[in-house]
């Protein structure tokens, strides 16, 4: 089924297979993996989502597309989609499946009806969209049983199919704010640098921000400043060892001062050196510099 494309094209990935197998999840790590994602695309429009991302994006984007029997009769045009090729990429059909007793228990847990039952029983439903899929079982280039699979072990699978070492790898985001701005809802570590010497009362840094050398110094050999810094990092590490193991691609750190503009700067310019120093891909954004 996969079909070569030109060598700037990046790849169109289509996921497939049984309702309850995994197909959101799959999505959601592609998603992750730097694609663009399209959920529930009836396949007549698959050569008109690659012209769009193309344009929108250019043709390197690489592009997933979620396509499932709630497309009713647009589903049948699937095979005859990707058989003609799509827009010149390389196209890779990943079908999910799982042993029909865990897709009724999935079903029945998440409390909702298969797409096929009808008025009759869940058992039903998956019975017609086999036979829907059978052909697309067949052609398929990628066959991943869920049966066994727990959600980080499927995102595990994915990766490893689709995965570039770039993508695969944990990034953290070490996020500057003031806490008269509001604390960041989406962090998943909080630090405060209340505890360290405010260069505000210094007239010759307040004007400055933690960025300029001057302040960095200042805040940086305040007592109190090493010791949190020698003890956080390797914190942050073994937590960060932790969500590659548990598959998580990203990590959010927000360090907090009063206004964003002096300390959580500074303290965070350094913890993003030193994570980059100990090999993570980390990045450093300051929030509310240029509020106060």
């Amino acid at each position: 089924m996969a079909k070569h494309a030109d060598p700037i094209s990046g790849p169109l990935v289509v996921i497939t297979g049984m309702t309850g197998a995994g197909r959101s999840t799959a999505a959601k790590e592609l998603e992750d993996l730097g694609f663009y994602v399209v959920d529930n695309l009836p396949p007549g429009l698959l050569a008109d989502v690659v012209r769009l991302v193309d344009d929108s994006h250019g043709p390197a984007q690489a592009i997933a597309v979620v396509v499932d029997v709630r497309s009713g009769s647009f589903f049948q045009g699937l095979r005859s989609a990707l058989a003609h090729g799509v827009g010149g990429r390389e196209v890779t059909l990943v079908f999910l499946d799982a042993d029909d007793q865990v897709l009724v228990r999935r079903q029945e847990a998440a409390r909702r009806p298969h797409p096929l039952q009808g008025g009759g029983r869940l058992l039903d439903g998956l019975e017609r969209e086999r036979v829907v899929l059978a052909d697309l079982r067949a052609d398929a280039d990628l066959v991943i049983d869920t049966s066994n699979l727990n959600v980080h072990q499927l995102t595990d699978r994915i990766a490893d199919a689709f995965g570039s070492t770039e993508s695969t790898r944990l990034r953290v985001s070490v996020i500057s704010f003031g806490f008269k701005h509001g604390i960041p809802v989406d962090a998943d570590y909080l630090a405060d640098m209340r505890f360290l010497p405010n260069p505000h009362w210094v007239p010759e840094l307040r004007p400055r921000t933690g960025q300029d050398p001057e302040v960095a110094d200042y805040v940086l050999h305040r007592d109190g400043a090493a010791q949190f810094l020698d003890a956080y990092v390797p914190l942050l590490e073994g937590v960060a060892a932790g969500y590659v193991r548990e598959g998580k691609r990203f990590m959010r750190v927000a360090i907090g001062c009063t206004g964003g503009k002096h300390r959580s700067v500074a303290m965070s310019e350094e913890i993003c050196r030193r994570l980059q120093d100990a090999g993570y891909s980390a990045r450093v954004f300051h929030r509310d510099l240029g509020r106060e």
